[in-house]
């Protein structure tokens, strides 16, 4: 692509679509006590385009989302929809008004059906209240085959039942069925659970819903998805807007400038430091997910794990971490067997794992930053059954300080952190306990190239410190930048291993679908 001309005007809608007014957010400012989040930022959100929405995490996004949907309010500016100010002081009013948001993290209700997860609040009624079955059936229906999702997401299952990505899905029907028709929709990191195959079925919704004249508003990490996907891309820094681009004649390389103010082709800088000690052995490993894995990982190694959605990848870590019970093989740690189905001994013996959803698994939300961060250590700061304050609030800074974390107290809670300050607090967690093999799933999942940067460095430095890792990631480069072997996994089984100067993208590709490759070889040959 050529390099854009720098510009901090809005471009118009492309030629062809739709051209209504949309929205717009004018002199936006929000301070929350002595931080200000937003600083006087005026943004165009046209009709019948896609308007990306990216920064750094805490670079002010997600408090732009929420005055759109009325979650807060601008301590100075407004916003307009067709020109006009609209006074939007709760969620209702701006859903009354034709504001959606999909939320990054669902809220989904466990014990209830799709079909009910997605009308809450609109449930078809007979006389006497009692809920019409049939009329929400024919709905359901009717809503998943106009969607597209009809092949992804069956009505009966219960909410406890969904996978991340039909959770993602679920949100994303709850904002396009109901009362007024949505006029500006929010998407929040929407592909960060789907496959690709789901990601292909909301893109095509996206199109359609720019064909029909909505204001899309697009927030991501990814930029290769950014860039096919938007037609215009608005880069939030440090809480101010410093650029709108044209997709079509912008480049990676000139968003994370604009996103960090620096440039970062020096990401991935680590050396090998592989020594011979083997840390974590495991043969035959087999579980009701997975089955007849051998890995091992010597101490200073990073090993990546890569496949597809539903590889088995998070299965494979969930069994180490004494998660899900292992039918047979066996698994040592630093030549000392690994006890099965008891996470807390799986954690004394020297194993550390940080989850795919830091929030559901892995972190306190409720609680201080200090709290999350002693939680795997508190015997160590015990005196006979009390905590000694002083020294959990020093090793709590100690580790927030060296991790670089962005808030103001350690008291803070931990819900008040950007994702990327969340999955360091995580890692501080573990930092603190000094393991012997650290397991990262998904470790920069949603996350922004600033933060990325930094948790890669945080990985290298673990690595030269002689700690084993293990990291599971779907962002193919960053395996390649990180690892120094890639083990590829595919249905519950590995299906290969690639060295670090070998492997490539396409290398990882095909044993991630081998059955796949092989099973049309086969069929071609018949």
């Amino acid at each position: 692509m050529s390099r854009a001309r720098p510009s901090t005007s809005d471009s118009p809608p492309p030629a062809g679509r739709p051209s209504t007014a949309g929205a717009r957010v004018e002199g936006i400012t929000k301070r929350f006590g002595a931080v200000q989040a937003l600083n006087d930022v005026t943004l165009d959100l046209p009709g019948g385009s896609v308007t990306a929405l990216m920064g750094e995490n805490g670079a002010g996004k997600s408090t732009l989302l929420k005055i759109l949907t009325g979650d807060h309010r601008p301590t100075r500016g407004r916003v307009l929809l067709d020109g006009r100010p609209v006074d939007l002081r709760s969620p209702a009013d701006a859903r009354a008004a034709g504001i959606r948001i999909i939320p990054q993290e669902p809220e989904i209700v466990p014990h209830v059906p799709v079909a009910e997860n997605v009308y809450t609040g609109s449930l078809p009624r007979r006389a006497g209240r009692r809920l019409d079955r049939a009329e929400l059936r024919r709905r359901i229906t009717a809503d998943l085959d106009r969607l597209g999702f009809a092949d992804v997401l069956e009505p009966d299952l219960l909410g406890s039942q969904l996978t991340a990505a039909q959770r993602q899905l679920v949100e994303i029907m709850r904002a396009l069925t109901g009362g007024n028709a949505a006029r500006v929709i929010a998407f929040d990191e929407p592909t960060s659970s789907l496959s690709e195959h789901e990601v292909d079925a909301l893109f095509a919704l996206i199109d359609r819903l720019r064909d029909q004249g909505v204001a899309v508003v697009y927030v991501s990490h990814r930029m290769q998805e950014i860039l096919r996907l938007a037609d215009r891309i608005a880069v939030l820094r440090d809480g101010a807007l410093v650029g709108v681009r044209d997709a079509r004649t912008t480049t990676e390389d000139d968003l994370v400038r604009l996103m960090v103010g620096r440039d970062l082709s020096t990401m991935f800088v680590r050396r090998p430091v592989v020594g011979d000690r083997v840390v974590l052995d495991v043969r035959g490993l087999t579980t009701d997910r997975v089955r007849g894995i051998d890995l091992r990982i010597h101490a200073g190694e990073v090993v990546g794990l890569a496949g597809l959605i539903g590889a088995g990848r998070s299965e494979l870590a969930l069994a180490l971490a004494g998660d899900l019970p292992v039918r047979s093989g066996s698994v040592t740690l630093d030549g000392r067997p690994l006890p099965s189905g008891n996470p807390g001994a799986v954690i004394r013996a020297g194993l550390g794992l940080a989850p795919e959803e830091r929030k559901a698994q892995a972190l306190f939300l409720h609680r201080t930053i200090r709290d999350n961060t002693s939680i795997a250590v508190l015997e160590r700061l015990r005196r006979f059954r009390f905590v000694k304050r002083g020294a959990e609030r020093d090793l709590a800074q100690e580790y927030i300080d060296r991790l670089r974390v962005r808030t103001p107290s350690i008291e803070h809670e931990v819900r008040t952190l950007s994702g990327g300050n969340q999955q360091k607090v995580v890692l501080a967690r573990w930092l603190a306990r000094k393991p012997k093999l650290l397991i990262l799933d998904e470790p920069t999942r949603g996350i922004d190239v600033g933060a990325k940067a930094e948790i890669y460095r945080i990985i290298a430095d673990l690595a030269e410190q002689g700690v084993a890792l293990l990291v599971i990631s779907s962002e193919l480069p960053e395996l390649l930048g990180l690892a120094d072997r890639i083990v590829v996994m595919q249905n519950g089984r590995t299906t290969g291993e690639l060295n670090r100067t070998e492997a490539t993208e396409e290398a990882v590709l095909a044993l991630a679908m081998a059955d796949d490759i092989s099973t049309s070889a086969s069929g071609a040959a018949s």
